[in-house]
């Protein structure tokens, strides 16, 4: 009984600190509603790359939608004015070009005055560029292109692989396509940003760590693992209070894989209304000056996210090959009566398995809030991508979905040379259905016979 009801208020707990942070972060994004405005001037370094300078002293005016001055603010040594709203609403930004530094003219094609529509705020700040002097944009090379979305796949394909390994092993133990694993990578990024943005305030005695602040907030370097232990938490709970009583009760795999579609719904729309609509970036790192490796322009944070993410997928790799948990996790695949007759506890390892897709899947979650922005529908828009990955490398394969992951974002991020970039994902789901067609177990998985 008390196993029992630490699990069931450790359910409990996770789900109020959710609502109750979210609702929190949804009240502090709409207070901090803010327009900043820029102001660069276009210039080259000695080497020849696009080296901008700010301008200051340049005078900006706020006014509402019918033309009314608002407020106006000079450009700081930044190049940067910055101006707080009250409330979402149409403002127009007006530039004083009298008060450009002498020799300085706008660039061709830039505004003077930028409309901004009340539904254009997709984050609580909405920035707005005005640019002095001839424009440095450069026409990339055919080779230079290829280098560059070569380098955005290859990050792209590991976050994929990361989130993949889990919906494949979660397949190979127990035969179940969960549908709902988008929401676990959601989860993972929530949680991430609940702790590094919104914060715990009940926390704030603990500022004097170095990783907490006094107002409860995590810096990403340890709201990461937290939010991959609340990943596995929600894995737990998945197995625990749902598909593990399923299993022995003997409910078919088609009615729990529908029972997966209906918690994505529910779980999707619980985010929608706790975090709201609009994608929000996490506090740290989000602005990096890019550095140039060759033709390819890349920021130290992608860089840093890229190694992370090929270090822990051959960490799992070497853990499912050379661990007794590994092995058992591999055997409970194959075979799951042959693997139970042999003595393994097959319920502890699918149990665990759950844990491992579900710390993953939130690690994914981090890292792809990291690098694009972390929104209420970010791992439901990657989940039929992960379904690309596992297929193409072979169902229930986890060294499948590796493979298959990496090649997949790899090849939606080079798709954006022959289609545009709105259609990229498409070539993959087209590859999904070729896959299903011609070789339906995949890369790595091994021809079955039926029947």
């Amino acid at each position: 009984m008390p196993k029992r009801l630490f699990q069931g208020l450790l359910v409990l707990v996770m789900s109020l600190a959710a609502a109750l942070g979210f609702a929190s972060a949804a009240m502090a994004q709409d207070s901090d509603l803010s327009i900043r405005v820029q102001v660069r001037d276009q210039q080259r370094d000695e080497q020849g790359r696009p080296d901008n300078q700010p301008v200051a002293g340049v005078t900006i005016v706020l006014a509402d939608g019918q033309g009314t001055e608002l407020q106006r603010i000079e450009t700081d040594a930044e190049g940067v004015a910055l101006f707080p709203l009250p409330a979402k609403a149409d403002y127009v930004v007006t530039l004083v070009e009298d008060t450009l530094p002498d020799g300085q003219s706008l660039s061709e094609g830039t505004v003077v005055e930028q409309r901004i529509p009340a539904d254009s705020f997709t984050t609580s700040t909405r920035t707005i560029s005005y640019f002095t002097g001839s424009s440095q944009s450069a026409t990339q090379s055919s080779l230079e292109e290829v280098a560059q979305l070569t380098a955005n796949g290859i990050q792209l394909g590991l976050i994929l692989a990361m989130c993949s390994v889990g919906l494949s092993l979660i397949f190979g133990t127990t035969g179940l396509t969960n549908f709902a694993h988008g929401e676990m990578v959601t989860w993972g990024a929530l949680m991430a940003y609940l702790l590094n943005v919104t914060g715990l305030g009940f926390l704030g005695f603990l500022g004097f760590l170095p990783l907490i602040d006094g107002d409860g907030r995590f810096q990403i370097l340890l709201a990461a693992p937290f939010a991959m232990a609340l990943g596995a938490a929600l894995g737990y709970a998945f197995d625990w209070g749902i598909f593990g009583r399923l299993r022995r009760r003997g409910i078919g795999l088609i009615t729990q894989m529908v029972l997966t579609v209906g918690l994505s719904i529910l779980l999707r729309n619980a985010f929608l209304f706790q975090f709201g609509g609009r994608t929000r970036p996490l506090k740290d790192y989000t602005l990096q000056q890019a550095i140039e490796i060759g033709p390819v322009s890349v920021t130290p944070r992608d860089i840093v996210i890229t190694l992370l993410s090929a270090v822990i997928l051959v960490a799992v790799a070497m853990t499912l090959q050379m661990t007794r948990l590994g092995k058992a996790t591999r055997a409970v695949s194959d075979n799951v009566d042959l693997a139970r007759a042999t003595g393994i506890d097959t319920q502890r390892v699918i149990r665990i398995v759950w844990m491992a897709g579900g710390a993953l899947a939130a690690l994914g979650g981090v890292f792809r809030g990291m690098t694009e922005q972390v929104g209420f529908e970010m791992g439901s828009n990657l989940l039929f991508l992960m379904f690309a990955g596992i297929t193409l490398g072979g169902l229930g394969s986890a060294f499948g979905a590796l493979v298959g992951g990496f090649m997949v974002g790899l090849f939606v991020e080079l798709a954006t040379l022959v289609v545009p970039s709105e259609l990229k994902n498409t070539p993959a789901l087209v590859v999904l259905i070729l896959v299903l067609l011609l070789r339906p177990q995949g890369i790595l998985g091994k021809a079955q016979r039926v029947g």
